[in-house]
């Protein structure tokens, strides 16, 4: 972790609100299916922000997720180690089998993010949409209670006769205004006076 000293004025004030988007009970949850994605053989971590973050930022936590969660992709192993730029890398690895596996890149954390714990309610945020989409793709590879995480929503794909379309192009969307009601007929040019009558 960096060895940083306390943030003053506006610095503190963002900190201290990206602090108020950590959700306690979302820890707990994340915890649960972290344990039973992994098969129940890591150690819980005392609850508590700090601990949360110690936790997943060794890095075997996440190398965990990704070969379980994330098994179809080949994941170069890293060795065990207490060296921060390889605890650093095996999170930059989840974080890259993550986005593979159909995380969207506005969904991912920094690994600074995790490492430093600057924001650690983005941490929670990107294993909610990991948790989101291995429901939805619902390849197997997703174990625990189903009603953690929500299914996003699939694409419903249309289908218009030709009729229909032929219908759509003769209408005026309303977005362009109307053909009916109020017109322009009677008016004068401008700058002539108005004929009220």
């Amino acid at each position: 972790m960096a060895n940083r000293g306390p943030s003053y004025g506006l610095s503190r004030e963002v900190q201290e609100k990206i602090e108020q988007k950590y959700d306690p009970d979302l820890e707990q949850k994340l915890v649960d299916w972290i344990f039973a994605q992994c098969g129940g053989n890591l150690d819980r971590p005392q609850p508590g922000k700090q601990n949360f973050q110690k936790w997943l930022m060794d890095g075997t936590v996440s190398s965990d997720m990704s070969s379980f969660l994330i098994s179809f992709e080949p994941i170069k192993k890293i060795p065990e180690t207490q060296m921060a730029f390889k605890q650093m890398e095996k999170i930059s690895q989840f974080l890259q089998a993550a986005e593979a596996y159909g995380v969207t890149t506005t969904d991912i954390f920094q690994t600074v993010d995790l490492w430093e714990g600057k924001d650690m309610a983005a941490v929670q945020r990107t294993l909610m949409a990991l948790g989101s989409v291995a429901i939805t793709k619902d390849d197997g590879h997703y174990k625990g209670d189903h009603e953690w995480f929500h299914r996003k929503a699939q694409g419903y794909r249309r289908e218009f006769t030709e009729e229909q379309l032929r219908q759509g192009q003769s209408l005026i969307g309303l977005q362009m205004g109307s053909n009916r009601g109020a017109s322009q007929a009677g008016m004068t040019g401008y700058g002539m006076h108005r004929q009220i009558m």
